[in-house]
């Protein structure tokens, strides 16, 4: 006797997804629905999960747990596949031996949309052979406070900026659609306003208008609606009093409606348990359960009281099931666009061998890093070159793989199935890469001169009211004298110092801002003790986000910017100290000179008395779009040969660039508009286009500028985003500093 299974409606690949997600709703009790808007830990209890309470999605899980719960759904009543998802921010630095590009701010470094999705598109074909779905990435925060924590997560502080390197990481995530097997879905986040931090703390009070939000926080997550963003994910904070998880006017006016966003909305961890316990705007998990649903939310993450809350809300009339069945549909269709219920898209060893950790990633990771160092000031010590034969390599960072890393990598606490980090192999650190990479007869000493410190647990407890762990604390390492010691002699003994600085693991990441901004541990005793021996000291700052460096980086031969530049990186700076590579990386951020200075960001509001502070300049250490080359180039001859554009138009301009030097240069021509006179207060100039030419020693280049005057806009005092007629300027240089730029008037009419 044959037993015929029956094929029900949602099953059937040659229906439509929308025929198919109707007939599968159709068919859910109500728990089943509310199952399907939970993610949960999947380093908890995953029959609890997946079995009792269907979940639609799990993050964090080990390899063997992926398997484990996908195996789990088989014995569910309709066999939902499982969305499976994890913090892939940078290559999917939670799978021993994946790539790890450096991360987002080191991306940034590049100023290159089509690197940034190569590297991506790298990244997804990695990720998608592991059983993983979804990245919560990219991060279209704009970094305001440098003390915020995750400053490292961003693409720094210029909106533009930030929206063509994040539509550039969406596009190479999600590949060819959703269908493509390759393919991995990529989220917006922190949907809106999370880094507009008060005193750089971690979800604090977000102090936004919604004129300022449509003027500087909106603007990234637009353009990631038009790169088609499957996800966005909320932020943790509140704005003028309301959770942005019950915001429906960002939520549902906004993104929804205004801008058509058509995808799935995910809450960032615990969100509807915080307006519980921490921002305590709900009596209970009923109440927080209906204001999040009601507010537009689809995905509740790890808040398991949801399950119970929204069933409850429904079965006391406080919430309507017929929002629990949007969700759902916005939820399954994800899943059926993706193809799971044919192919939950497992772990494939197959395919791991061929692309994890390839050599053409590897090259790929490679050029990234390169990319992505900065060189910031530079007396002529570098390129190295004989008679400077002996390198005495010092630092905290000059040896330490996992702070080359960075945060959300193998070893930065996040999960407990790698806690040695990647195999050491895989990393390439300083260290590593001079000593492959020094011409013959040249040698490489190297001692670590300091430390910088290390977490501790909180003495208020190991958890926070909800049970959600609470951070560990911060405690610097004291100066050793006679790691100091050492240091010096090794010096003493060489030709040149390199001093590799910076942060680590414990002072990056979320719930880890910071009170300071100076190097930490026995760093500065250091750096002071080393430029105190007269050898010249090239500085290699290793670090999440910039910090504020003591006097004696002054008398510094050279500083370079390499922010956690991921796996390649130690050979990238021994390139660049070496001279193999030209150095173009350009600053994404400011560095302040001292944390008392905050906020630095070059595009602030015009008015204040007075241009400085009564004991220091308001200038920045390093202002965004700095960084030089081994070579000089001079910007010539701005010139925009018809002046007056109607508001439909385009300003066409030109600039010479001329290479000055020996070697060749990768220029960076950065272009800025200032509104000469504007209705409301605005920005001083802003960054509008900007595009990448390679010159070669002592020739020119005449570079060609084209900008929409529909980009020469503002936000009025009604919070409306137009071009108004008048007299603008245009900027075009190395860098937004005043000094660097060139101007040349124009105006736009009405027209």
């Amino acid at each position: 006797m044959t037993t015929v299974t029956e094929r029900l409606p949602y099953q059937d690949a040659t229906l439509s997804v929308a025929e198919r997600v109707e007939d599968l709703v159709g068919r859910m009790t109500l728990a089943e629905k509310v199952g399907q808007m939970l993610q949960l830990d999947a380093r908890l209890d995953l029959a609890e999960a997946v079995l009792t309470k269907t979940a639609g999605s799990l993050l964090h899980a080990s390899p063997a747990r992926i398997r484990e719960a996908m195996a789990m759904v088989a014995s569910t009543r309709l066999r939902i596949p499982l969305l499976m998802a994890d913090d892939c921010i940078h290559g999917h630095a939670f799978w021993p031996g994946a790539t790890v590009f450096p991360t987002q701010l080191g991306m940034a470094c590049t100023w290159d949309p089509d690197l940034v999705e190569r590297s991506a598109r790298a990244a997804a074909t990695e990720i998608s052979t592991t059983g993983i779905h979804w990245t919560f990435s990219p991060v279209l925060c704009i970094a305001r406070d440098l003390r915020w924590g995750r400053v490292d997560e961003t693409f720094g502080e210029d909106p533009y900026l930030i929206g063509e390197l994040g539509a550039a990481t969406i596009r190479g995530y999600q590949g060819g659609g959703l269908g493509d097997t390759t393919a991995v879905l990529a989220t917006a986040k922190h949907f809106a306003g999370y880094s507009e931090t008060q005193g750089g703390r971690d979800a604090s009070e977000a102090d936004i208008t919604p004129r300022k939000l449509r003027s500087w926080f909106l603007p990234p997550f637009q353009r990631a609606v038009e790169a088609g963003c499957a996800v966005f994910m909320l932020g943790y904070q509140s704005i003028d009093g309301v959770p942005v998880t019950a915001n429906r006017w960002l939520l549902d006016g906004v993104l929804k409606r205004e801008w058509g966003f058509p995808g799935t909305l995910v809450t960032d961890w615990d969100n509807v348990g915080r307006m519980v316990w921490e921002q305590k705007v709900a009596a209970d998990y009923v109440e927080a359960a209906t204001i999040a649903v009601e507010s537009g939310n689809d995905l509740i993450m790890t808040t398991p009281g949801f399950f119970e809350a929204a069933q409850s809300a429904v079965e006391q009339g406080r919430l309507p099931e017929a929002k629990i069945d949007d969700a759902v549909r916005r939820i399954l269709r994800l899943k059926f666009e993706l193809g799971l219920f044919e192919n939950p898209r497992a772990a494939d060893a197959e395919r791991q061998a061929a692309v994890i950790g390839s050599a053409a990633h590897t090259a790929l990771n490679l050029e990234a890093a390169r990319r992505s160092l900065v060189l910031l000031r530079n007396d002529g010590t570098l390129p190295l070159a004989a008679p400077a034969r002996r390198i005495a390599l010092v630092g905290p960072n000059a040896d330490d793989p996992h702070n080359q890393l960075g945060d959300w990598a193998g070893a930065s606490g996040q999960v407990d199935w790698m806690p040695d980090g990647h195999p050491r192999e895989t990393v390439v650190t300083v260290l590593d890469g001079l000593r492959a990479a020094l011409p013959d007869g040249w040698e490489v000493g190297y001692a670590q001169g300091a430390q910088i410190g290390s977490l501790q647990p909180d003495p208020e407890g190991p958890y926070f009211p909800d049970g959600q762990p609470r951070p560990p604390l911060f405690q610097a390492a004291p100066a050793d004298p006679a790691q100091i010691a050492e240091a010096v002699a090794l010096a003493e003994s060489s030709d040149v110092v390199v001093a590799v600085l910076g942060d680590n693991v414990a002072l990056t990441g979320e719930g880890k801002s910071t009170a300071t901004l100076d190097l930490q541990g026995g760093q500065s005793a250091l750096l002071d003790a080393l430029v105190a021996t007269g050898k010249p000291v090239v500085v290699v700052l290793i670090q999440g986000k910039p910090s504020t460096l003591p006097a004696s980086a002054d008398r510094a031969a050279a500083v370079i910017a390499a922010f956690n530049p991921g796996m390649q990186g130690g050979r990238a700076v021994a390139e660049l100290l070496l001279g193999a590579i030209e150095p173009s990386g350009r600053l994404p951020i400011s560095f302040a000179r001292h944390a008392g200075q905050l906020p630095v960001y070059y595009n602030q509001i015009r008015g204040q008395h007075g241009n400085r502070y009564a004991d220091l300049t308001q200038e920045p250490l390093f202002a965004f779009g700095e960084g030089l080359s081994y070579s000089t180039v001079e910007y010539t001859n701005l010139q925009i040969p018809a002046a007056v554009v109607p508001a439909a138009g385009t300003i066409r301009a030109s600039v010479t660039i001329t290479n000055t030097g020996t070697r060749p240069s990768l220029e960076t021509v950065q272009v800025y508009v200032s509104d000469l006179v504007t209705s409301v207060t605005w920005a001083e100039r802003e960054l509008k286009t900007f595009t990448q030419v390679t010159v070669a020693p002592g020739a020119s280049e005449r570079v060609e500028i084209e900008l929409p005057a529909a980009a020469c806009t503002l936000v009025t005092a009604a919070a409306e985003r137009v071009v108004e007629p008048g007299h603008f300027e245009l900027l075009v240089g190395r860098s937004s500093k005043p000094a660097d730029l060139l101007r040349a008037p124009f105006e736009i009419t009405a027209g």
